[in-house]
């Protein structure tokens, strides 16, 4: 018998809630030291869960067959992720770029005859500025950390709420397995993260530079899309290659498994780009930009993904509520939405238009209605984190397996979690968007910021993932970390009398 072999019957559900604690201790605890202990202990625990989980299914056959070989790749892990935490020892503001390079990333493991699409590189980079900070936390004294404004510590705690109510709602699950690898590979990794990019110095410099990192990033995957669109070839995701040959149009996927999760990508790239563009005045940096929102958006086009081109329109619609009066963008906003629905009707075919709703969603009208009709059989409680796939395909036999969720993120948390995730949701979405959007109208940083946040908003709730996104958390960590400075400084620049806001002069610039 193996030590984990223990981890079995209600130990993994009880480790769950522990780790859903120590996250949140993570988030909130004040003292330094406590804090780096609970970011230590979650990084422990959370891979300890996992094996402890998978130890005897399929997914680890390799490792049962090849121990040697095993341990061998798990030093090598470690070592790269030593030799991270000693450089972000020496620069700590190392993290920002290497989580950023890596948020896109998702590795294929094949194990078992089944293949999960992991952010391996992300991990890495998470755990290795985990470890930095914890080792520089007990090196140091300890001692309170900085209080941040009262905005952001409401946002804070409704993230420590959303990750303990997801773990203490999964031991009723019906597929507790799938809930305890969002608890391990997304909301206690994503919550770390949040921390690592909360405690950074967002200086001009560093966000221009994370900034050109993602520009340079996007347009190597717009053409890696043209490349498939041209060669009529996909790199990943078989499923999409069969999809393609059923249909007359081609959908390009890039380095990402789903053409709308590259749609999403390209998106918020473009709203960052576009927050530049408003606000910079050097005619050679306007036409730079320009040419990168026609490439960046010729490659979105090729995704064929309506739920990332309404998110592009909501992001870039934020963004000259900001920059302009809010009338103007409503009018504005109205033509635009009219010229695309023409646009829509015209292509009718191609998007699915002439077969009715559910057709034209790809099927999604019948998986929210089918989540909504879960919420009413459970309105308070749900059926468990993690359940609606396993719900639903109890409720609609003969379901194709390539279900995930709802594809709208509020009906998937009110069928799994009921009015108490919710409530939960929407207190997290408004509260995120005060922080992030309050007071960003003469800061193009915090607007690109805001922009993308309510765009991402949008794509979550025509397609998937909020909370499971590494980019949800991204922005609300380097939002807060924006504002929280923005809000401490704000009594400052009132007494010393500077007026540059009220003036419409930007406070901090990308580029």
């Amino acid at each position: 018998m193996t030590p984990l072999a223990v981890l079995h019957g209600p130990l993994p559900k009880v480790g769950v809630l522990v780790l859903a604690v120590l996250a949140a201790g993570a988030l909130l605890l004040p003292g330094l030291r406590a804090h780096a202990a609970s970011v230590l202990a979650a990084l422990v625990l959370a891979p300890v869960l996992l094996l402890g989980e998978i130890w005897h299914s399929p997914q680890l056959s390799m490792v049962h067959r090849h121990p040697a070989l095993a341990a061998a790749a798990g030093l090598m892990v470690a070592a790269l992720v030593a030799g991270l935490a000693w450089a972000m020892l020496r620069r700590r503001w190392l993290v920002a770029p290497l989580v950023v390079a890596t948020l896109p990333f998702r590795i294929p493991i094949q194990a078992g005859g089944k293949t999960s699409n992991l952010l391996v590189p992300l991990y890495v980079v998470v755990g290795a500025g985990a470890l930095a900070f914890v080792l520089e936390a007990f090196r140091a004294p300890d001692r309170e950390r900085p209080r941040p404004p009262a905005a952001v510590v409401w946002l804070e705690r409704l993230l420590a709420l959303s990750v303990v109510l997801y773990a203490a709602q999964s031991p009723y699950s019906p597929d507790f397995e799938t809930a305890l690898q969002q608890m391990v590979f997304f909301y206690v990794p994503f919550t770390l993260m949040f921390c690592l990019l909360r405690q950074v110095q967002w200086t001009p410099r560093l966000l221009r530079g994370c900034l050109e990192l993602l520009v340079g990033l996007a347009l190597l995957f717009a053409a890696i899309g043209f490349v498939e669109y041209a060669t009529k070839t996909i790199i990943l995701n078989s499923k999409l290659v069969v999809e393609n040959d059923l249909h007359t149009y081609f959908t390009v996927n890039s380095v990402f498994f789903d053409p709308n999760i590259f749609g999403r990508f390209l998106a918020l790239v473009m709203v960052a780009l576009a927050a530049v563009l408003l606000y910079t005045r050097r005619p050679s940096r306007q036409l730079a930009l320009t040419a990168a929102l026609a490439v960046l958006w010729a490659g979105l086009v090729l995704t064929l993904s309506r739920s990332s081109l309404g998110a592009l329109l909501a992001g870039l619609g934020t963004l000259a509520a900001l920059r302009w009066r809010v009338a103007r963008t409503i009018a504005i906003g109205v033509a635009v939405v009219a010229i695309a629905a023409v646009v829509l009707l015209s292509l009718r075919t191609t998007f699915g238009l002439n077969q009715g709703l559910n057709g034209a969603s790809s099927g999604r009208a019948s998986l929210t209605s089918g989540g909504i009709h879960m919420f009413a059989q459970r309105p308070v409680w749900g059926w468990g984190s993690g359940s609606f796939v396993t719900q639903y395909r109890l409720e609609h036999p003969g379901t194709a397996n390539t279900i995930a969720a709802s594809h709208t993120i509020a009906v998937t948390i009110a069928a799994e979690q009921g009015a108490i995730g919710e409530l939960t949701y929407i207190a997290l979405v408004l509260t995120a968007a005060f922080v992030l959007l309050r007071g960003a109208r003469g800061d193009p940083s915090r607007a690109a910021i805001g922009a993308a946040f309510v765009a991402l908003i949008l794509h979550s709730n025509l397609y998937a993932d909020f909370l499971e996104d590494p980019v949800t958390w991204t922005l609300l960590g380097i939002g807060a970390a924006l504002a929280g400075e923005r809000l401490l400084e704000a009594p400052v620049r009132r007494r010393s009398g500077l007026a540059a806001e009220a003036a419409g002069e930007p406070q901090q610039q990308l580029v």
